[in-house]
């Protein structure tokens, strides 16, 4: 038969078949099906999807973004909550609690024997459970900073329940008080939370992160015969480097056998140490209080303890913990019999002080220190080596009133700074003594004035040239803005500010006008006559007119209270005639003048200030009639001359026939009066006879 037929005949029977095995299929009941992590997403990426717990309303939140990044992002929902696995949605409330110890077998182990793991069988209700710790569906990595136990986060995550006023705290039996402060203020709370030293011991490395057991408990990590491993892990040569004896006796009183380090160091301080501080500073007192003791080039080797007892590092009120030698002198070995053999490089100061350090290496002083120059001041130089004291001590070698002394010992004429100096600043302490900032600071006792370390810092000391120094022109503004608050912010936005006229040229600041050393008062005669001719440096030619006017011509004469430049145009507020906010446009020069001409109007503000015979071109009016008026004046003076000359010969001959004439007239004069005595004369002579010759 042929092929074709045969499936001719068997098609009705095959598709009748299938037709009702789909029927039987659909007919049966679906499984139930395991919910994706997108289905549960569907209702928890609702931030307002909330449930009830007790009398707590909870939030059943949860970011899709932080579950994604997770370590757990990679598996589904119900990886964790393995009760809802073939369940339909929405499931019924409320889940069972999430068993990590699924997957996290070890850990959990740890946890159910440990304090925590027990207090949860109990059913206490302050007992941690991993979600307490380590979050829920934002766990990350433990080396990610974002994790919730990465180290700079363990002290804070223990703290919510063992900081001194948490119920755990005050409910439960722990015999450590102030747990989170003391081990804020130990060495490695201050390594890990002030440093940023992340391998630094916190909660978890001491007492493990699930395996908590107190101290009694001889698996416990801080059980007294585990301490010293504990501690061992990360001072791994401990044995090495530790004092070999204590208050006489030996640290080790087995060989290779670590005391409990707890015996000295307390658990959560670890900086104070059971043994008083003075112990270890004693050791070395032992030589160097010998007052005759001295080096191998014949330097003093002798230390004041009543110095070192009132010195900033061991004064209460300044240092929380006293400073012992061995932190400065850090190259001691105390297992040698004289520890400080060791010692072959001075003190580094900046091991503490780093920020300051940091400064002095780039400064001027620290770079001739590492050039090994011998004229290079270091830290002692300034501040002493064992009297240390805060530079509000009025003792201190750093106090206001004694820094230009300090700095004269170097910068004063004749000094060795001042020997090497080629610069044009001279007289240097002597100028700033009798200076305003001097006056105020040494003679007034104004401790807020400006000192030597207030313009030029007291550690990052560096050249004019140099941009970063405060003194260089770009910053001096800001330098003198750190005390003349308000002036800085009014010179920034004047004529003379790099920020508003953008030029090539010099522009002036501060000690361009004030000096830098030699600053006077502003109301001083001096001052106000001087600073015309500190414009005039720059303003050449409007100085010249100036001077050509009235108020110059008098200001020249040393009269102070007519106008000057200032008076004018401001002092630190100069800005462009054109800009409404100058003294000099139109809406203000009116006032302007009214400060001396209290009279003053609109067509008085006229008046040209500057006005000069001199410019043609600026001033035609004021050009001609200067040069007309003197004109006429020296032709006058020509002509009168030139007459005065033509008749000076007439003059003359004049005076000479005057002179004779009036020699005749005196002869005939003399005559008369001769001949006018010889008349008498003879009448008196005949009178005589006559009486005579009657008698």
């Amino acid at each position: 038969m042929p092929t074709q037929t045969i499936r001719n005949l068997f098609a009705p029977g095959i598709a009748l078949t299938l037709f009702l095995t789909a029927g039987i299929l659909q007919a049966a009941p679906k499984p139930p099906q395991t919910p994706s992590t997108d289905d549960c997403l569907a209702c928890h990426s609702d931030k307002t999807l909330t449930t009830k717990r007790g009398n707590r309303t909870v939030s059943l939140f949860v970011d899709g973004k932080k579950f994604s990044s997770s370590v757990h992002g990679s598996l589904a929902c119900v990886s964790c909550h393995a009760d809802l696995e073939g369940k339909d949605l929405p499931h019924s409330t409320p889940v069972a609690r999430v068993e990590c110890g699924t997957c996290h077998g070890d850990e959990q182990k740890q946890h159910s024997h440990s304090l925590h793991g027990k207090a949860i069988a109990r059913g206490d209700a302050l007992a941690p459970h991993c979600v307490d710790c380590h979050g829920n569906h934002d766990i990350v990595p433990v080396r990610d900073p974002r994790s919730a136990v990465a180290p700079l986060k363990v002290p804070f995550v223990c703290g919510r329940c063992h900081q001194e006023g948490t119920p755990v705290q005050t409910s439960r039996q722990i015999d450590q008080h102030n747990i989170l402060e003391n081990y804020s203020e130990s060495i490695h709370g201050e390594a890990l939370l002030k440093k940023g030293l992340v391998v630094a011991a916190n909660c978890v490395s001491c007492h493990t992160p699930h395996n908590i057991l107190p101290h009694t408990d001889p698996n416990s990590s801080i059980n007294r015969r585990n301490i010293a491993a504990t501690c061992t892990k990360c001072h791994a040569e401990i044995e090495e480097v530790h004092r070999k004896t204590i208050r006489g006796e030996l640290w080790e009183k087995e060989a290779h056998v670590l005391p409990a380090c707890v015996d000295c160091h307390q658990p959560h301080k670890v900086r104070n140490v059971y043994y008083a501080q003075g112990m270890a500073d004693a050791d070395c007192m032992r030589c160097h209080a010998n007052e005759r003791l001295k080096a191998a080039d014949g330097r003093s080797m002798f230390v004041s303890a009543a110095e070192i007892a009132a010195s900033r590092h061991a004064h209460p009120r300044t240092q929380a913990v006293p400073v012992s030698c061995s932190q400065c002198h850090s190259e001691v070995n105390v297992s040698r019999v004289r520890p400080c053999e060791t010692i072959t490089h001075p003190v580094d100061c900046s091991k503490c002080h780093e920020d300051q350090g940091q400064q002095y290496q780039r400064s001027k002083h620290g770079q001739l220190l590492a050039a090994k120059d011998p004229n290079a001041p270091s830290c002692r130089d300034c501040h002493g080596t064992h009297r240390i004291l805060d530079k509000r001590d009025p003792e201190s070698r750093t106090f206001s009133t004694r820094v230009p002394d300090l700095c004269g010992s170097c910068h004063r004429e004749g000094q060795k700074a001042a020997v090497r100096y080629v610069g044009t600043q001279h007289q240097i302490i002597s100028n700033y003594n009798e200076s305003i900032h001097g006056k105020g600071l040494l003679k007034s006792g104004l401790t807020v004035t400006a000192t030597c370390t207030n313009c030029h810092t007291a550690h990052m000391v560096l050249p004019k040239s140099d941009p970063q120094s405060t003194v260089n022109p770009k910053n001096v503004p800001a330098t003198c803005g750190a005390c003349h608050h308000g002036i800085e912010e009014q010179f920034e936005q004047s004529v003379h500010s790099r920020l508003v006229t953008k030029t090539d040229k010099g522009l002036p600041v501060c000690n361009d006008c004030h000096s830098a050393h030699t600053i006077r008062r502003t109301d001083e005669t001096g001052f106000m006559l001087d600073i015309m001719e500190k414009c005039g440096k720059c303003h050449e030619e409007i100085a010249k007119t100036y001077f050509d006017t009235y108020h110059g011509k008098v200001s020249r004469l040393g009269y102070t209270k007519t106008a000057k430049c200032y008076d004018c145009h401001g002092a630190h507020d100069i800005l462009r005639v054109a800009d409404p906010r100058s003294h000099l446009s139109r809406a203000n020069v009116v006032a302007t003048c009214q400060k001396c001409h209290s009279t003053a109007t609109r067509r008085f503000a006229g008046y040209l200030t500057h006005a000069t015979h001199h410019d043609p071109k600026k001033y035609p009016f004021v050009f001609w009639t200067f040069w007309g008026m003197t004109t006429l004046l020296l032709s006058t003076f020509v002509i009168g001359g030139m007459h005065t000359l033509l008749w000076l010969p007439r003059a003359l001959q004049m005076r000479r026939e005057l002179k004779a004439e009036e020699a005749k007239e005196e002869a005939e004069l003399a005559r008369e009066e001769a001949a006018r005595s010889n008349g008498a004369g003879e009448e008196g002579k005949s009178a005589g006879e006559e009486n005579h010759h009657a008698h």
